[in-house]
């Protein structure tokens, strides 16, 4: 089945599929229009013996009418897409022999030359009705299309009562006429302008890429030229002092240029920065652009497990180039009708998707899967196969695409596995490892609350003391007095500590 369509796969370049295929759709629909006159109204009257020799005559006269409504449908067509010039001159050899055909008929009706049944009625309104499907597709106004419709319906009207027939077959003769003219004039119509819409949506898409291109272009400019610009100036300005103060063979020379040498790896330092932010990729936005260039591209694209929280940015900057190097693959070197996106995290404490779960060990998993890979490279793994897919893709392994994605993945201790699943599918599968997460530290033990000490506020003063010998009782005595600790709670000493007067006092905690 693959080789009976391959031929609509891969009859246009993938980024134009979708808008040739809606082109080339349309254009066999008009043909077949030709094929359905004959088929419907002319056979029947070669193989009618009622009309006699009339029978071969009328089904030459159908032919002659398809093929030359066939050739304005593709010409009307091509003048509508701005190809070629309006078919005036088919147009109007078209308008003379659909009318003429329609009085022929109606003539030959009315005087029973041929007999007024179904496939009369059919011969009648099929033939006026192909013919003003050329026609309204060959006319540029909506006026210019309603004109014509309505004169062929008024025209068969009044033409058959002039020929005698009652007014009720006369008007339904004219209706008939002019409901399928209608009828096909609109689906030609629609159809038309419906392709070039879809090539005006092309166009505005490129349009659009193309400007985005020179939008970035610009800021990458003005960024450099913000980062280099006054380095470069400064740069200048102190190499032509140092070459002066050398010159004068004076010493600032070698500070000079020392001060130029700092600029110039600070410049460069900037650039790296500037060249980094503009190769740093975000997964998510990647993601989404995947999304909508392979819908562009008449792929179907589903994205699962999309969630990039708690990913850092150097991961996700890795895994957004692979899906971009993925999705240049798909749509350059394969010829996909369905990609799938999958993103998970596995391992931990957890159980990821693949099963696996209790390792100690976290990682981000990524594959991207398409039924793009050709019949001949259907059985060979990545490294080894040849075709449309192993010139320079990165497939095979030889091209540099999947090699730059080992290199940026290899920076994080990643891996990278592609190649055919051998089920006519091509899978890409991207693994970093996450580190673990650390454990939360363990709060401090709570303070064993003191005892309720005697401060001596409610003891009586000793006799013959009073304040006064409270006041000269030594530090030592009054904190071990204070701190009047139980023996359960022992504390160890603490040694004396002398102080730069010589004073020697010791506490207890």
């Amino acid at each position: 089945m693959s080789r009976l369509t391959g031929w609509w796969h891969g009859w246009s370049t993938p980024a134009r599929s979708s808008m040739a295929k809606v082109e080339l759709y349309t254009r066999w629909t008009f043909h077949s229009f030709t094929i359905l006159e004959v088929a419907a109204i002319g056979v029947p009257r070669l193989f009618d013996g009622s009309g006699g020799q009339r029978g071969g005559w009328l089904f030459l006269l159908v032919v002659a009418h398809s093929a030359l409504t066939g050739v304005l449908l593709s010409t009307a067509m091509d003048w509508r897409l701005g190809q070629r010039e309006q078919p005036v001159r088919l147009i109007l050899g078209v308008s003379a022999l659909t009318g003429g055909g329609i009085i022929l008929l109606l003539v030959l009706g009315s005087t029973g030359s041929i007999p007024q049944d179904t496939a009369y009625a059919y011969l009648l309104v099929g033939f006026a009705g192909f013919g003003l499907a050329a026609i309204t597709l060959g006319l540029r106004t909506t006026a210019h299309r309603v004109s014509a419709v309505l004169g062929a319906g008024v025209g068969t009207a009044a033409v058959s009562l002039l020929l005698g027939l009652e007014g009720y077959s006369a008007a339904a003769n004219g209706v008939a006429v002019l409901a399928t003219g209608s009828a096909l004039g609109f689906s030609c119509v629609f159809s038309a302008w419906l392709v070039n819409v879809v090539w005006e949506l092309s166009e505005a898409r490129e349009l659009h890429t193309r400007l985005a291109i020179a939008e970035e272009r610009l800021r990458f400019g003005r960024d450099l030229h913000d980062v280099m610009g006054r380095n470069l100036a400064v740069i200048a300005l102190k190499s032509e002092l140092a070459v002066q103060l050398a010159e004068r063979d004076r010493p600032g020379a070698v500070t000079q240029m020392t001060e130029v040498q700092q600029i110039a790896q600070e410049s460069q330092r900037e650039v790296r920065e500037v060249v980094r932010g503009y190769r740093e990729a975000d997964l998510h936005t990647e993601l989404e652009g995947a999304r909508g260039v392979l819908k562009a591209a008449g792929i179907d694209c589903r994205i699962k497990g999309g969630d990039v929280g708690g990913l850092s940015a150097e991961v996700q900057s890795a895994l957004g180039w692979v899906v971009r190097e993925a999705t240049t693959n798909v749509l350059r070197h394969g010829d996909a009708r369905r990609c799938t996106v999958r993103l998970s995290q596995t391992g931990g404490s957890g159980t990821g998707e693949s099963g696996v779960g209790g390792s100690g060990s976290r990682e981000v998993v990524l594959t991207v899967e398409n039924d793009g890979v050709p019949a001949a490279g259907a059985s060979t793994r990545a490294g080894t196969s040849s075709g449309p897919a192993g010139k320079d893709s990165g497939l095979s392994g030889t091209g540099s695409g999947l090699a730059g994605l080992r290199e940026r993945l290899a920076a994080l201790d990643g891996t990278l596995e592609a190649g055919s699943t051998g089920d006519g599918c091509f899978l890409l599968t991207a693994r970093v490892p996450l580190p673990l997460p650390q454990p939360l530290p363990l709060s401090p033990p709570l303070p064993l609350p003191l005892p309720r000490t005697d401060t001596g506020h409610d003891r009586p003063f000793p006799e013959g003391g009073g304040a006064a010998d409270d006041a000269n009782e030594s530090d030592a005595s009054r904190v071990t007095r204070v701190l009047d600790v139980p023996e359960v709670l022992d504390v160890p000493d603490v040694p004396d500590v002398t102080d730069e007067a010589g004073e020697t006092r010791t506490a207890r905690k």
